[in-house]
């Protein structure tokens, strides 16, 4: 019997892997599908995510297009909020394609001692004795563990299988593509939100000049093909019509529906929801990378002080097998979002009211430090009414056999294309700013 079972080799997942594999935890890890994947994403990581993966020692695997915070549009009334100086956190975002920040993140748990990983590889149902989750059906073979984690995505099958599945409330639909801008064409370092009538445009910066361009509305608002709205909508924002002429579509029109998750509890005896699997409320404000890796990180800090309250194996055993210390993270996880979803609903509310949003946002362009803040919130470097996230007491020191650190050696070989360059403590073009 293993130690922990986790479905789902994304970011919250592998991130978790990582985590526990350094404790010493025997982890066995599952993906369904085979890597470089694509997935429908924002693809900006906040200052929250780049953060737990500089304490994490793997930072160099986010290395792509830095970004100094968020764009507002609404017609012709910009806003924009920059990433404040925190403490413990870098004040930039990054942009990189998930298809390779995911393979970058699997292959560093795949790497990982104590660490099993698997790919091409279906997480098929649940093992239960006597109400109480104990592993599960893996490509038809029982796989038992002292606790299971579903990391299986915003449709978590898992979720669904334990009982804890709640239907979404709001029907929203997301479409992305990439470009790669004409020589001359410049992204400016900001992830842009341009709001419309009735759908959001983003627009997110990435390396080699590539930028993802995505679009999120009702899916009930649709009364032609999702590929010529998306055009028409960038199409109808002067800045952007301008920026991606010349441009080249380097990847096909990907979509995914509802955006929004729901789940009943982010627990259940033997089973814990991470990342997106435990509910996502939606990806208006962008931090949904960022809040996977800092719940799971947040997990692994949960099961590092089981282990530290006792001998070994009986701390593994117990806190394992507890339904307390379950409900306990699970209450320290709603703790940590409330404010990051109080500042979602929001802006949700204020794109459902056009007259309203343009309202706010010349308020807020007016108050740069306000909405500094609110971005700081969303970010998850800073509580909405004040303080700091925490940042964890731990460093890691993970170290390959040649002497640098195991993800540099990763970076080297998954990520040549990426830059190796430190984050700036001022922004490098005042010209956006």
């Amino acid at each position: 019997m293993t130690d922990v079972l986790i479905a789902g080799g994304g970011i919250a997942g592998s991130a978790l892997a990582i985590l526990l594999g350094r404790m010493g935890l025997a982890v066995e890890l599952y993906e369904r599908e085979e890597f470089p994947r694509e997935k429908p994403c924002g693809e900006g990581l906040m200052p929250g995510g780049v953060a737990v993966l500089e304490r994490l020692g793997i930072a160099d695997l986010a290395r792509g297009a830095l970004f100094f915070g968020v764009r507002y549009h609404f017609g012709q009334v910009v806003a924009e909020g920059r990433f404040p100086k925190v403490a413990g956190f870098p004040a930039v975002g990054c942009g990189q394609r998930r298809k390779i920040l995911d393979e970058a993140l699997f292959r560093a748990a795949a790497g990982t001692p104590g660490v099993a990983a698997h790919t091409g590889t279906q997480v098929e149902g649940l093992l239960r004795t006597t109400g109480r989750v104990v592993g599960a059906m893996v490509d038809g073979r029982p796989r038992r563990a002292a606790l299971v984690v579903a990391a299986d995505g915003v449709h978590s099958r898992l979720r669904r299988l334990a009982g804890l599945d709640a239907p979404s409330r709001r029907k929203r639909f997301g479409v992305r593509i990439h470009l790669r801008l004409a020589d001359g064409q410049v992204q400016p370092p900001w992830v842009e939100i341009f709001i419309g009538r009735g759908h959001e445009l983003y627009v997110t910066p990435l390396p080699n000049r590539e930028v993802l361009v995505a679009g999120l509305a009702d899916a009930r608002s649709f009364s032609e093909p999702i590929a010529n709205a998306l055009a028409r909508w960038w199409q109808a924002e002067p800045a952007l019509a301008r920026r991606f002429e010349g441009a080249q579509q380097i990847t096909p029109l990907l979509a995914s529906s509802p955006l929004a998750g729901r789940a009943l509890a982010g627990v259940a005896p033997g089973i814990v929801l991470l990342g997106d699997a435990a509910g996502f409320l939606d990806p208006i404000t962008g931090g949904g990378m960022t809040q996977a890796l800092m719940a799971a990180e947040l997990l692994a800090q949960s099961i590092s002080r089981g282990l530290a309250a006792g001998s070994r194996s009986q701390a593994r055993n117990a806190w394992l097998a507890s339904d307390a210390r379950l409900s306990r993270f699970d209450r320290r996880r709603r703790a940590m979002l409330r404010d990051y979803r109080l500042v979602t609903r929001a802006i949700l509310w204020l794109a459902d009211h056009p007259r309203l949003a343009a309202r706010a946002l010349l308020s807020i362009r007016h108050s740069p430090s306000f909405f500094s803040h609110l971005i700081a919130v969303s970010s998850g470097v800073r509580g909405l009414f004040g303080g700091v996230a925490r940042v964890p007491a731990y460093t890691p020191g993970a170290v390959a056999a040649s002497g640098k650190p195991a993800s540099r050696e990763i970076a080297d070989a998954v990520l040549p294309e990426v830059g190796r360059h430190r984050l700036p403590v001022e922004p490098a073009d005042e010209a956006h700013g």
